[in-house]
């Protein structure tokens, strides 16, 4: 794999290129669970694409360009070139629409979509909001609301107790590896900066030791890396919560 970077709409570019393939589909990205979620899908499908990375602090999301892909301004979007430039938002979204187009990561019995279905559908209603909320609260407000603080905080710990619950039954959260998994890991893996613990939740650390341990989830946390520094994070979360 070969990486190289250019610019279009003030926006850094990196091309993923894989060997008699050309990119077929552009991800408009960033260092977040939603992006990383994504990137993941990608790289465990094998899909060849090109990575346009937004900075969030500079707002570029909020731009006419970007709205007109996404009304919401917000990451991830994808535009599939090989299926008449679709534009496609929203990260669940996004990994349905991949893991149709491939025929992988999702089940085609009814039974089996449906477990990854609402196992999906539990980080993006239940995970994503409140873990969001949790990091909002800790990291990025100016000032300190310890109620809201604790609300999150302890609804977030609840809910990686109904995952641990689960997956002491289950190796993956729906039978086999799914779409399930990457997104609800995208957003676990980053529980310390919502400084929520997942102490004496063994299940929930096996199934996020086995996400880790995934090559492609391995790639995809690098599309694009963290800023590394907490100063740099807590500025780009603070775009998103204070605009």
């Amino acid at each position: 794999m070969e990486v190289h970077g250019h610019c279009r709409n003030g926006v850094l570019r990196s091309s993923a290129i894989v060997l008699k393939a050309l990119p077929m589909i552009d991800l408009y990205t960033s260092p977040t669970p939603n992006g990383w979620k994504v990137a993941i899908a990608l790289e465990e499908l094998e899909l060849p694409y090109e990575t346009h990375v937004l900075n969030l602090s500079e707002k570029r999301q909020f731009e006419d360009w970007f709205k007109a892909m996404n009304p919401n301004s917000r990451i991830p979007v994808i535009v599939d070139r090989e299926a008449d430039d679709l534009t496609i938002f929203e990260s669940g979204a996004i990994l349905i629409y991949l893991a149709e187009k491939t025929g992988r990561l999702l089940p085609q019995d009814i039974k089996g979509r449906m477990a990854v279905m609402q196992w999906l559908m539990f980080q993006m209603s239940a995970i994503g909001p409140m873990q969001g909320q949790a990091v909002s609260f800790e990291r990025y407000f100016h000032e300190d609301v310890p109620a809201a603080r604790t609300r999150y905080h302890n609804e977030t710990r609840r809910l990686y107790e109904v995952l641990d619950s689960h997956l002491a039954h289950n190796e993956w959260l729906a039978g086999e590896y799914s779409i399930a998994d990457i997104a609800n890991w995208s957003w676990l893996r980053s529980h310390k900066w919502a400084r929520v613990p997942t102490d004496g939740l063994e299940h929930l650390e096996r199934w996020m030791a086995a996400n880790a341990a995934r090559p492609g989830s391995q790639r995809g946390v690098l599309v694009p890396p963290s800023p590394g520094k907490a100063e740099l994070v807590a500025k780009g979360g603070a775009t998103i919560v204070t605009q």
